[in-house]
């Protein structure tokens, strides 16, 4: 089951392809708008498909005017799934401990997006991260920082420990079992969201569910969740490496993030050079429809800055 989003007229929407990275993993993703356009390419978090950039978002931004590609990190979506790489609860408790090891870490999710650019024949792109994905587009511009022309990290942080923590109350949500079968998965999605989601700007229930049965659909797993669990626990201190970062940033977080601390977001503004910081009142964990078009100046104005 799809949600239906409403698409802009002008707008060319890609089918969804498959780039077969040299690293033997095939990352799907899919475009809008005009390849001849700068790209933005959009990084989604923690076991979220590329559907979780709405197709009503990703149309609205390509209408300024650029090429915009979502895709399906590893372990998500129809992208390669790594099950060979076992992984357990206890490895989440040990990785949080300091103690754990992870099967790849956020520097290897920055080399699947390079492979994808290469794959697109993409010089450099405007790249925008949510959540993992915004620790991911951060590892862009400071590992590639030829292939990132601006770079926009949403409710996400820097990997210091002592910023942009889990707030208490989600840790349970965090680790409470998906469900065992779709309609389990989509009822347990459906009460994260109203947990993890932004109080002022609430998403619709059957909006909601229909999300969370595309997500299911498109191949959940959750050894994948976990590591991309791990891969976040695991990750080091950015902060210092930031501070070489010299494309124009816009950093974007909600005040009432209960996942990644609103202290994560500032410290990402003050460590990159000239980032300009914009806090959203009532903007949990997630990226309500409400605020498309906020996103979409903020996003556009980062890019303009880069000209």
């Amino acid at each position: 089951m799809t949600a239906r989003q409403p698409q802009h007229p002008s707008v060319a929407v890609g089918e969804e392809t498959f780039a077969h990275l040299p690293s033997g993993l095939d990352i799907c993703h899919q475009s809008f708008g005009d390849p001849s356009d700068e790209t933005i390419l959009l990084i989604m978090g923690l076991g979220g498909p590329m559907g979780w950039w709405s197709t009503e978002f990703c149309t609205l931004l390509a209408s300024r005017g650029f090429h915009v590609v979502r895709y399906d990190n590893r372990d998500t979506g129809r992208s390669t799934k790594l099950r060979h790489h076992r992984v357990s609860r206890g490895d989440v408790l040990r990785a949080a401990a300091g103690l754990g090891r992870a099967p790849y870490g956020l520097s290897d999710l920055a080399d699947d997006a390079v492979g994808l650019l290469d794959s697109l024949q993409v010089e450099a792109a405007h790249v925008v991260g949510a959540s993992m994905g915004g620790m991911i587009a951060q590892l862009l511009a400071i590992d590639h920082a030829a292939r990132v022309r601006s770079l926009t990290s949403i409710m996400s942080t820097t990997g210091r420990r002592t910023v942009g923590w889990i707030h208490p109350r989600a840790v349970p949500t965090m680790l409470a079992p998906a469900g065992r079968t779709r309609a389990e998965f989509a009822a347990g999605s459906v009460r994260r969201g109203r947990i993890l989601g932004s109080p002022a700007f609430p998403t619709d229930e059957a909006v909601a569910r229909a999300r969370a049965l595309e997500t299911y659909d498109r191949g959940w797993i959750a050894s994948g969740v976990t590591r991309h669990m791990l891969a976040v626990l695991t990750q080091t201190d950015r902060t210092e490496r930031l501070r070489a970062v010299s494309v124009p940033t816009q950093v974007i977080h909600g005040t009432r993030d209960l996942l990644v601390h609103p202290s994560g977001g500032r410290a990402t503004a003050a460590a990159i050079p000239g980032a300009r910081l914009l806090q959203i009142a009532g903007m949990g964990h997630d990226l309500p429809s409400q605020l498309n078009d906020t996103f979409v100046e903020a996003i556009v104005d980062a890019a303009a800055r880069a000209r």
